[in-house]
């Protein structure tokens, strides 16, 4: 996942705004992390460099 990326993704639940936190990345992308919403209080996980932006009733 590309950083700017960060800038137009949402919360599916509250269409609030995601924090990330990285575990791993290269140069151009970031391979493992999550993205996390404080108002829904939810983690989206970050695989292989792909955000899993669905909500938790539908992983």
């Amino acid at each position: 996942m590309k950083r700017s990326l960060l800038d137009i993704l949402a919360c599916p639940v509250c269409k609030g705004d995601l924090e990330l936190v990285v575990y791993e990345e290269n140069e151009e992308e970031i391979l493992e992390g999550k993205l996390i919403c404080k108002r829904c209080n939810i983690d989206y996980p970050i695989e292989e460099g792909i955000p899993n932006m669905l909500p938790p009733e539908l992983r």
